[in-house]
């Protein structure tokens, strides 16, 4: 047997011993679609801090999950699925969403990303939000969609009180925004604000990082009726 061969079935092995605990496997299926810190988890899944860290010390090690500090409260983290870790794995259950809101704090960049994103890749409706809107879209999110052909709606910031509907399924994808609003929210992005350096590339970060996530998360959705 060859050595990559070896290697290959070691790694397979490992992964399923990782997944092999019912409480791993829940936190699995719960980072699938959105990032979340340990404190979030745990209430989440009704598990004590201690248990849960032991989990993802278990998860971590096997490469599935990572972690991120947040870019608002530094001293809280968040935990996410490792891209690619679980090809094949993870959860295929769907839900019905009537619209889903991405919200970000300026509502100038990302969660304007996000919602064109969302219209190229889904029939559920999509729109933006932000916790303090800005005065206009930044130049560098209409630039990288420019770049990538993404069709930007050339639309004022709006603040989430002025667009927010109860049935809306709220994507947060600013870790400031999600740690400062009071209204449910139904999935965390942990995306670095790409306004922090300002460079093409930082956008392009960004998009594709959110494009990977609309990509998860899209098929898990579908329109109400």
């Amino acid at each position: 047997m060859s050595t990559e061969r070896t290697d290959g079935l070691q790694r397979r092995a490992a992964l399923h011993a990782a997944l092999s605990d019912p409480a791993r496997l829940q936190v699995v299926d719960t980072l699938t679609l959105g990032d979340a810190s340990p404190s979030e988890l745990a209430e989440a899944l009704r598990m004590s801090s201690n248990l849960l860290a032991h989990h993802l010390k278990v998860l971590e090690r096997e490469g599935v999950v990572g972690r991120s500090r947040s870019e608002g409260d530094r001293r809280r983290a968040y935990v996410r699925l490792v891209p690619g870790a679980l090809d094949g794995l993870v959860s295929d259950a769907v839900r019905p969403a009537p619209r889903v809101l991405f919200v970000c704090t300026a509502n100038s960049a990302r969660s304007h990303l996000a919602a064109a994103l969302w219209r190229r890749a889904s029939k559920v409706p999509a729109a933006s939000a932000g916790t303090h809107p800005a005065e206009a879209i930044a130049r560098g999110a209409v630039d990288s969609a420019q770049r990538h052909g993404l069709d930007l709606p050339a639309v004022r910031p709006q603040h989430l009180r002025a667009v927010l509907d109860p049935e809306d399924l709220v994507v947060t994808v600013c870790d400031r925004a999600h740690e400062e609003l009071d209204v449910p929210i139904d999935v965390h992005w942990s995306i670095p604000d790409p306004l922090r350096t300002g460079t093409p590339e930082a956008f392009d970060h960004a998009l594709e990082e959110i494009g990977r996530r609309v990509d998860l998360l899209a098929p898990h959705l579908v329109p109400t009726s």
